[in-house]
C-alpha cells in the first residue's frame, strides 16, 4: 500500500450512502495528492434503496442490492473504518468513534441517510422493525420468511410511498398467505403524490389484500400485535415502521446549523460550518427544501465531489441546483410499477422493466472495477517479470520469503554457541535457559494490508505474540519496529502514537509491557514487534505422540481472502466486505486465553501464520517423526474462503507454500486442498494433544469465541499428511 506523495490532509466521508459511494468511485479515477480518504460505516455494505421493495418481494438476491464499500474504497485507495459515529468534535476537528478513539480530520461530509424508527412508541425497540437504516430490515426479514409460518401477520405503520411500496412487496413474497395490514396515522394514504398514481396504488393494495386501516395511531408493540389508540389490536408477526424519517440524534449536538435534527446546508454543500459537508437524506436543503429521495442524493453526488476536491486544495466551489420533481417509479409488488409525474396514470409491467434496468445500471457502477495493472517499462532486464509474479505481492504473512528460499538462507547462519541458548538454527523463537525455566524470545512483523493503521497495529502485536504463546509461554516484554508511510510531520506523529495505543492495549491484556522501539519512515506502512516470554519449559513442536488428535482454534482462508481484497475480487452470492470484516475480526481474536488453556496439556504446539496448515503441521510431523491424518470437513474456514479458492484466488506465497511441500500432501486436488497452503496472518494455534483432553477442552474454547475443532489425528509413519 505505497502512496507516492506524503498525505498531509485527511478527508473523512462518515457513512455509505448513494452520494459518497459516488464519490468513492468518482475519487479513484482521479484522486487528489496528499489526501487521505477514510469511509466510516456500522457495516461494510451499504443496501441501495431503489432494490430493497424488490428484494422484500424477493425479486433481487441480497448481494444484488448491497454496494461492498470494501471493494469499493480498495478501488478509491481509500481506508475503511466499520464503525458507528456518535459526534464530531469541531474544535479539536475529531470524529468521535462508538467502539474506538477519536479520528482527525481536516474535512468531513456526512451521508448517513435517515431512519425511520418509533422510540415513542411502548415495546418498539424490543418488538418493531425500522425500514431504515435498510440493512437491518432486510436481514430481519430474510429470517422472518425463512420461519415459513402457516399464516404469518405482518404490519406495516405508515402508508407513504416507502409503506405502500413494502407492503405490496410484503404481500408477493408472502404469495397470499397471512395478512398484510397497512397503518396510517393521517385521514389518507399515500398523501404526497399525484391523484392518478395515488388510485392505481390503492388499487394495487386491494388487489393483494392488503387491508388499509386510515386515521389510526400505534400506541404499544408487542412481539405478536400492534395496539391502536382507539383500543383496536392488530395480529403482528413482523411489525414495519416506514413512518417519516427520523435525523440520527449526534448530528443535532454537533454544533451546526439544522431543520428538525437534520443538517442544514447551503448550495455548496456545506453546513454553518465549511469544513462540514452533508448530503442525501440526513441533509437538509436549506436553500431549496426539498423530500427526502435517493434522486436527490445521487445527483448531489458530482457536486460533493468537486465541492471536497476545492476545499482540500483551495479551489472554487460548486453550487447544487437540485430539480424541482422528478419521475418516481414505485414497485407493486410483482414485476410492475406505477408512474408519479406530472399526473400521468401510468402502470404496468413495462414501467417495472425501466425501472430495473435504471436500477441495474446504477448498481453496475459498483460491480467490476478495473484491475490493478503493474505496467512493465518499455527497457526492462531479462526476468523481470518473472520476478514481479503474476499478481502484486500480498501483506501480512503473505509477504514472507517461500520456505524453500529461507532455509537456504538461513543454512549459512552459525549454530548457537552460547550454553544458556536451547533452540536451534532457524527456529521461530530463540529459546534462553533461567535459572527457574526458559525465556523466549521473537520477533515478527507485517507488511501492511490495510489502511486502518490502529487495526494494522493490533494485528500485529497478535500476530507477534503468537510464537510465545504456541510454546506456552507468558509474555513478558515488547519493543516496536516501525515504518511509516510517507506522512507531514504532524500526520506522522499522530500515525505513530495511534499505532502505539493500540499496540499497549493488546500487549498490557496479555500482561506484558511495551517499553519503546524503533521507528523510520520509508515506502510504506510495516508494523513489528520483538516480544519476550517466561514459562517454566517451552512446549516444542517435537513433542508429539502418536495417537494424538490436532486441535485448530481459528479457521483459514485469511491469506486467500485478503488476496482477493487486493484483487477487488467479487464473491458470487456473497459480499467479500463482509468476508474481510470476519476475517479481520478473527485476526485480532488473541491466542493468548487459548494457550493458557492448551499448553498444560498439549504435547506440542505451533501458530498457523505464514507456511500455512500443511507446512506447520509438517514441522510438528517433522520433529515428532510422525505422520498425520487429517479431515477435510472438519478443517474450520474463514467465509468466503473456499469459494474464493474455487476461483483461483489464492495469495502470492501460497505456490512457495505447495512447492515445499510437494509429495508430502496427499489427497485429490480441491479448493480446501488449496487453502491447506494459505499463510495465514495471527492464525490459530495447532495443538496436538490427547483425545480426552482435547475432547474436554474443545467446548470451553468455543466459549471463549474460538471456533475451534479437532481436525484429525497422529498416527506412526513417514512424516507426511493424508487428506481424507
Amino acid at each position: 500500500m505505497r502512496n507516492d506523495f506524503p498525505i498531509v490532509k485527511d478527508l473523512v466521508l462518515i457513512g455509505g450512502g448513494h452520494a459518497h459511494a459516488l464519490v468513492l468511485r468518482m475519487w479513484a479515477m482521479k484522486p487528489l495528492a496528499g489526501v487521505r480518504v477514510t469511509v466510516i460505516n456500522p457495516g461494510p455494505a451499504a443496501p441501495y434503496t431503489g432494490m430493497l421493495p424488490g428484494h422484500i418481494a424477493g425479486h433481487y438476491s441480497r448481494d444484488e442490492i448491497m454496494i461492498d464499500l470494501v471493494r469499493l474504497a480498495r478501488f478509491a485507495g481509500a481506508r475503511v473504518i466499520l464503525d458507528r459515529v456518535i459526534g464530531l468534535d469541531r474544535n479539536t476537528r475529531q470524529v468521535i468513534l462508538q467502539n474506538r478513539p477519536p479520528l482527525s480530520y481536516d474535512v468531513a461530509s456526512i451521508d448517513i441517510g435517515i431512519g425511520s424508527d418509533l422510540p415513542q412508541v411502548a415495546g418498539y425497540d424490543a418488538h418493531g422493525i425500522a425500514a431504515k437504516p435498510l440493512g437491518d430490515y432486510a436481514e430481519r426479514w430474510a429470517s422472518f420468511v425463512a420461519r415459513d409460518l402457516p399464516s404469518p401477520q405482518v404490519t406495516v405503520i405508515g402508508a407513504g410511498v416507502g409503506g405502500v411500496e413494502l407492503a405490496l412487496a410484503s404481500a408477493y413474497r408472502l404469495g397470499g398467505r397471512g395478512k398484510v395490514t397497512l397503518v396510517q396515522r393521517g385521514p389518507n394514504a399515500l398523501p404526497l403524490i399525484g391523484r392518478g398514481a395515488r388510485h392505481a396504488l390503492l388499487q394495487h393494495l386491494a388487489q393483494a389484500r392488503v387491508a388499509l386501516i386510515t386515521g389510526a395511531e400505534p400506541v404499544a408493540i408487542e412481539a405478536d400485535a400492534v395496539l391502536l389508540k382507539d383500543g383496536r389490536r392488530l395480529a403482528s408477526d413482523f411489525t414495519l415502521a416506514v413512518a417519516g424519517g427520523r435525523a440520527q440524534d449526534w448530528l443535532a449536538q454537533i454544533g451546526v446549523d439544522t431543520h428538525h435534527g437534520f443538517v442544514t446546508v447551503g448550495p455548496t454543500l456545506q453546513s454553518s460550518d465549511p469544513a462540514i459537508f452533508a448530503a442525501g437524506d440526513c441533509a437538509h436543503l436549506g436553500f431549496a427544501p426539498r423530500p427526502k429521495a435517493g434522486v436527490y442524493a445521487v445527483r448531489e453526488a458530482p457536486v460533493l465531489l468537486a465541492n471536497l476536491r476545492a476545499a482540500l486544495s483551495g479551489g472554487r466551489m460548486r453550487r447544487y441546483r437540485p430539480q424541482r420533481d422528478y419521475l418516481k417509479l414505485i414497485s407493486t409488488g410483482g414485476r410492475g410499477a406505477v408512474a408519479d409525474k406530472w399526473g400521468l396514470p401510468l402502470d404496468g409491467g413495462w414501467l417495472w422493466q425501466w425501472k430495473d434496468r435504471i436500477d441495474r445500471a446504477f448498481m453496475q457502477k459498483f460491480a467490476d472495477y478495473p484491475p490493478m495493472r503493474r505496467d512493465l517499462p518499455t527497457e526492462a532486464a531479462l526476468g523481470l517479470a518473472e520476478a514481479m509474479g503474476p499478481k502484486p505481492l500480498c501483506g501480512g504473512c503473505g509477504a514472507k520469503l517461500g520456505a524453500a528460499d529461507l532455509a537456504a538462507a538461513l543454512a549459512t547462519v552459525p549454530a548457537p554457541q552460547r550454553p544458556e541458548v536451547l533452540s536451534g538454527r532457524g527456529d521461530d523463537a530463540a529459546i534462553l535457559a533461567t535459572s527457574n525455566g526458559v525465556q523466549v524470545l521473537t520477533t515478527d512483523h507485517l507488511r501492511a494490508f490495510t489502511q486502518d493503521a490502529r487495526l494494522m497495529a493490533r494485528i500485529a502485536a497478535l500476530h507477534a505474540l503468537g510464537d510465545v504463546w504456541a510454546m506456552g509461554a507468558k509474555p513478558q516484554v515488547a519493543l516496536a519496529q516501525i515504518t511509516l508511510p510517507p506522512l507531514s510531520s504532524a500526520k506522522g506523529g499522530e500515525m505513530l502514537a495511534e499505532i502505539m495505543a493500540a499496540a499497549a492495549e493488546v500487549f498490557t491484556a496479555a500482561g506484558a509491557d511495551i517499553v519503546g522501539g524503533h521507528s523510520s519512515i520509508g515506502a510504506e506502512l510495516t508494523i513489528g514487534f520483538s516480544v519476550t516470554g517466561l514459562a517454566a519449559r517451552a512446549i516444542a513442536k517435537g513433542g508429539a505422540q502418536a495417537g494424538d488428535v490436532l486441535l485448530l482454534t481459528k479457521p483459514i482462508g485469511a491469506g486467500t481472502v485478503m488476496a482477493a481484497e487486493m484483487a477487488m475480487q467479487r464473491l458470487p452470492q456473497m459480499l467479500l466486505g463482509e468476508a474481510v470484516a470476519q476475517t479481520l475480526a478473527q485476526m485480532c481474536l488473541s491466542n493468548g486465553p487459548a494457550s493458557a488453556l492448551l499448553a498444560p496439556l498439549a504435547h506440542a504446539m505451533t501458530d498457523v501464520t505464514g507456511f500455512g496448515l500443511a507446512g506447520h503441521l509438517l514441522e510438528i510431523l517433522d520433529a515428532s517423526n510422525l505422520a498425520a491424518e487429517v479431515q477435510a470437513d472438519r478443517i474450520p474456514l474463514l467465509q468466503g474462503a473456499q469459494e474464493l479458492a474455487a476461483l483461483g484466488i489464492a495469495s502470492s506465497l501460497a505456490p512457495a507454500n505447495r512447492a515445499a511441500t510437494i509429495g508430502r500432501v496427499s489427497g485429490a486436488d480441491s479448493p480446501l486442498k488449496a487453502l491447506l497452503y494459505d499463510p495465514q496472518t495471527a492464525g490459530g494455534l495447532l495443538a496436538a494433544l490427547p483425545r480426552a483432553a482435547a475432547d474436554a477442552l474443545l467446548p470451553k474454547l468455543r466459549a471463549l469465541g474460538y471456533p475451534a475443532a479437532i481436525i484429525g489425528a497422529l498416527t506412526t509413519g513417514t512424516a507426511r499428511i493424508t487428506l481424507t
